[in-house]
């Protein structure tokens, strides 16, 4: 069976085994996303089991390279999350241990994954959950697009080049200093009470 980026085509968008949606569960990773810039935990994209789950449906539509993997995680969720080689790539050794899906190499030497029939009977079990993950990889995105994370980038990017300017000669201290980050602080507050 194929799946949209709403799950099985013709099925409904309704809660999934965690009972959240996948706007909702968007916005609570967002959130945690944002709390983890002031100092606190980030938020996981993937609950247990749920990377191999995604994985394997990527295979399913066609054979891929770790690499693949990741930027197809990456374009599911809009850019706003991509996970690191050094979860992907173990995650898929223990996928072909399970023989879920067979490793191969192609004329440039590198590993190409396709999935086993076993792999294939584990999909099917596992269809609404892996509906449910790619309608929470939707939301992600769609948070992502209404944030419009480059311009929040930009900004950022402008404020740190004005603070580097301004405070490259001064003094650890000076009023000057101060000045700018109490001027931050103002910000930070600001934007922590907007609705």
């Amino acid at each position: 069976m194929k799946f949209g980026p709403g799950g099985p085509r013709g099925s409904g968008r309704g809660r999934g085994r965690s009972g959240m949606t996948g706007e909702k569960f968007a916005r609570a990773f967002a959130q945690a996303a944002f709390e983890g810039v002031k100092g606190k935990r980030r938020a996981r994209m993937f609950r247990r089991g749920e990377l191999r789950m995604v994985l394997l449906h990527l295979i399913a539509e066609e054979p891929r390279h770790g690499y693949d993997l990741i930027r197809q995680i990456e374009e599911l969720t809009g850019g706003q999350y991509a996970p690191s080689p050094g979860i992907v790539y173990p995650t898929l050794t223990l996928m072909a241990e399970m023989d879920l899906i067979d490793e191969a190499v192609d004329d440039d030497g590198k590993k190409v994954y396709s999935i086993t029939k076993a792999g294939s009977a584990r999909l099917a079990e596992d269809e609404a959950h892996i509906a449910e993950i790619l309608e929470r990889l939707e939301g992600v995105s769609r948070m992502g697009e209404a944030s419009d994370g480059a311009s929040v980038r930009r900004a950022m990017h402008n404020l740190k080049s004005a603070i580097g300017i301004r405070l490259a000669d001064e003094e650890k201290g000076s009023d000057k200093i101060l000045e700018v980050t109490a001027i931050i602080d103002e910000a930070a507050s600001r934007i922590e009470r907007l609705k």
